[in-house]
């Protein structure tokens, strides 16, 4: 007898979902929070705690106070980028350990609950620095690696990028995703960079183009990197019967699947799995 066959899907039965990865804690973010909100996009802002600038400063760094004002209470994630933006793998392992938990420990005195997201300063590690954030609570880490690809990644602590926004195959990628009929597996577009790079190359025009393109699609789900993180890995806690008729959903967010029958995907439904519910398929 053919089992069905699954898929996850995104919150609401979506099957596509955008998120962007921008470090530093730059003055360049107020522009760009302006523009996500303007296009309902979400965005992941990656904060050294120990490197605000001084009142009066000329940095392009933000200061202690200005960075509470632009990131609290808006609809973006605020995460890690260690304490002081070193290159973690040179440092022995209990001071990069230090980077990465004060750099938590400040982030979450300024901003309130618990952060667990990171970027890699200059995008390098090694297996050591893995193992810290593992320890220190860390979900998942954003490399500098692009894979020109829109696959949910295998390893969050080595998470590869799309794309930089620099990438000369930036609209095409994101034409490409927008037109993408997704029938098995969803699609991630993950899109990273520095928000002072648009200054410096006078070409704010690339980030508005791309949310423009992006932007009020039915079937894409606009989230930050952790609520992306935090959902696909509810759907892979999902219990499952072993003839795939029934499954329970352990966790405390609803969870989407596309069920097949073995005659293919094409006749797939979506059904939503509520928390601590188990649903007979």
């Amino acid at each position: 007898m053919g089992k069905a066959r699954t898929f996850m899907r995104y919150p609401d039965g979506l099957t596509k979902a955008l998120t962007l990865s921008y470090d530093d804690g730059v003055k360049q973010d107020i522009r760009m929070i302006e523009i996500l909100d303007k296009y309902g996009i979400k965005c992941t802002f990656n904060i050294n705690g120990g490197c605000f600038s001084d009142e009066g400063s000329t940095s392009r760094r933000m200061t202690k106070e200005e960075v509470v004002k632009l990131y609290k209470n808006s609809s973006h994630e605020v995460a890690t980028h260690a304490y002081t933006h070193p290159f973690l793998e040179a440092l022995p392992t209990a001071q990069a350990a230090l980077e990465v938990l004060e750099d938590r420990r400040k982030l979450e005195e300024l901003f309130g609950g618990v952060i667990r997201g990171m970027a890699y300063p200059y995008g390098t590690y090694n297996d050591d620095v893995v193992n810290i954030l593992k320890l220190s609570g860390i979900a998942y880490s954003r490399t500098t690696k692009s894979t020109e690809k829109f696959d949910l990644p295998s390893d969050w602590l080595r998470l590869p990028a799309t794309c930089h926004h620099n990438n000369p195959r930036l609209m095409e990628l994101a034409e490409k995703f927008v037109s993408k009929k997704v029938n098995q597996h969803p699609k991630l577009f993950y899109l990273w960079g520095h928000t002072y790079e648009f200054d410096d190359n006078d070409n704010w025009n690339v980030i508005e183009e791309f949310c423009q393109t992006v932007a009020n699609k039915d079937d894409i789900w606009y989230a930050t990197n952790i609520e992306i993180y935090d959902y696909v890995t509810a759907y892979n806690r999902l219990l499952w019967a072993i003839d795939m008729t029934a499954v329970h959903n352990p966790s405390a967010i609803s969870v989407w699947v596309a069920v097949s029958t073995p005659n293919g995907i094409d006749e797939a439904r979506t059904v939503e799995i509520k928390p601590g519910e188990t649903l007979t398929l």
